[in-house]
C-alpha cells in the first residue's frame, strides 16, 4: 500500500475527474457516520458535470479552507451550498457549486455490497437521519460511539 499525502491524493482524483472518469475513494474519518463508515465504506464518485442538478441530501466531495471534504448538502441557496457532515450535528461548511469535485454515486460496504445513492433504501434513510432533531442526533451518535460501533 502507497501513502499519499492528503494534498497529492486528492490532486489525482480532481485530475481523475476532470478527465470524466469515475473514481473511488476509501472513507477515511468519522463525520459521516452513522451512514457512511471509516475505514470500511467506499464511496464512488462521478463528476459533477452539472452543478444546476446538485441538491440537498446529496454527498459530495468537495474543496473548503485548502482541503477536500466528503459531506452531505444540507441546503442551496442559488450557487450557495451549505454542507454538513451526517455525524455532525451543529458544524457546517459553506462553499459554492464551482468548489463540488465530485458526487457520490455508490457506496461499496466493506461486505462487497453495493449501495446506490439513487436507491430507495439509501434515499430513505438518508432522509430519515436528517429528519432526526440535532440534539438527538448527538444522543444516538453517542450511543453508537460507547457501544464500539464504528
Amino acid at each position: 500500500m502507497i501513502l499519499l499525502p492528503n494534498q497529492l491524493f486528492f490532486a489525482e482524483v480532481e485530475a481523475m475527474l476532470s478527465e470524466g472518469r469515475e473514481v473511488q475513494i476509501r472513507m477515511k474519518g468519522h463525520s459521516m457516520r452513522p451512514l457512511l463508515r471509516s475505514e470500511r465504506d467506499q464511496v464512488v464518485l462521478t463528476p459533477c458535470t452539472d452543478p444546476a442538478r446538485l441538491r440537498p441530501g446529496d454527498v459530495v466531495l468537495f474543496r473548503c479552507c485548502g482541503r477536500h471534504i466528503l459531506h452531505r448538502i444540507v441546503r442551496r441557496d442559488g450557487d450557495r451550498l451549505t454542507l454538513a457532515g451526517d455525524g455532525n450535528y451543529r458544524i457546517t461548511e459553506q462553499c459554492t457549486t464551482r468548489d463540488v469535485a465530485g458526487i457520490a454515486v455508490r457506496i461499496i460496504r466493506a461486505s462487497g455490497r453495493v449501495v446506490g445513492c439513487d436507491s430507495p433504501g439509501w434515499q430513505l434513510r438518508s432522509r430519515l437521519w436528517l429528519a432526526i432533531p440535532p440534539w438527538l442526533r448527538r444522543q444516538v451518535l453517542r450511543v453508537l460511539w460507547h457501544s464500539g460501533w464504528k
